[in-house]
């Protein structure tokens, strides 16, 4: 499979039992059995291509953890967890977690679940050897081949999906884009969270990126005017 596996479990047959399934299916998995030593393999060279995270562990919790990864990147973050309430499931997901499986689960489930995750992970990243294809929007131009965002000339740092948002909203200026698009557009079709995701993003853009007229259109969704403001 070519993919590392990122396992937070403090549970030690669950998370012996996951990280074999795993590896019976070629991936390399690493499992450490508290955040705090997931957060050092965060920041290593090599980082996984997935998490798979549970809430409830001794010390920073799963919820803290998933916070923190999505101020820096847009992996994908599988959470299991006992919680089966649905205020538990909606928290995980607008924190930044992709898909929720509740404990006890089918370890197959999980795996078909991660491969899922994994491919379109890795569609989303972009290859060495790409073609530049560049979307400008007044200051604003976007290197899609090389995944790079600039703004007056200087490069602004972005995840996956704050990218893919500005480059939906800069190629078609103007045009006033629903939240159910926008979500569809950069979480997937199979991504079952709440739409309020899609505002999550772009209250970090317009943080990130102050002048671009990122104009909400009330009740509908957002567009991006033409221009700068």
């Amino acid at each position: 499979m070519n993919a590392t596996i990122g396992l937070v479990e403090d549970d030690a047959n669950i998370r012996d039992i996951v990280e074999s399934y795993l590896q019976k299916e070629g991936y390399q998995v690493r499992a450490v059995d508290n955040a705090e030593a997931a957060w050092d393999i965060f920041h290593e060279s090599v980082k996984p291509d997935l998490w798979v995270l549970d809430i409830m562990l001794p010390g920073m919790d799963g919820y803290e953890f998933c916070k923190k990864i999505r101020e820096h990147s847009e992996v994908p973050i599988i959470i299991i967890s006992a919680k089966d309430e649905e205020v538990d499931k909606i928290l995980g997901l607008e924190l930044g977690g992709d898909d929720y499986l509740t404990k006890p689960f089918s370890p197959r489930e999980l795996v078909a679940r991660v491969k899922r995750h994994v491919k379109r992970w890795k569609h989303m990243k972009p290859e060495t050897g790409q073609g530049e294809d560049i979307v400008i929007s007044g200051s604003l131009e976007l290197n899609v081949g090389e995944r790079l965002a600039f703004y007056d000339g200087e490069e602004v740092e972005t995840t996956q999906k704050e990218f893919e948002m500005l480059r939906v909203l800069a190629e078609q200026e103007n045009r006033a884009f629903s939240r159910e698009v926008l979500l569809t557009s950069v979480w997937g079709e199979d991504y079952f969270g709440s739409d309020r995701a899609v505002d999550d993003l772009m209250k970090r853009l317009r943080k990130k990126f102050p002048h671009l007229d990122l104009e909400t259109v009330w009740g509908y969704g957002y567009r991006l005017r033409a221009g700068d403001s």
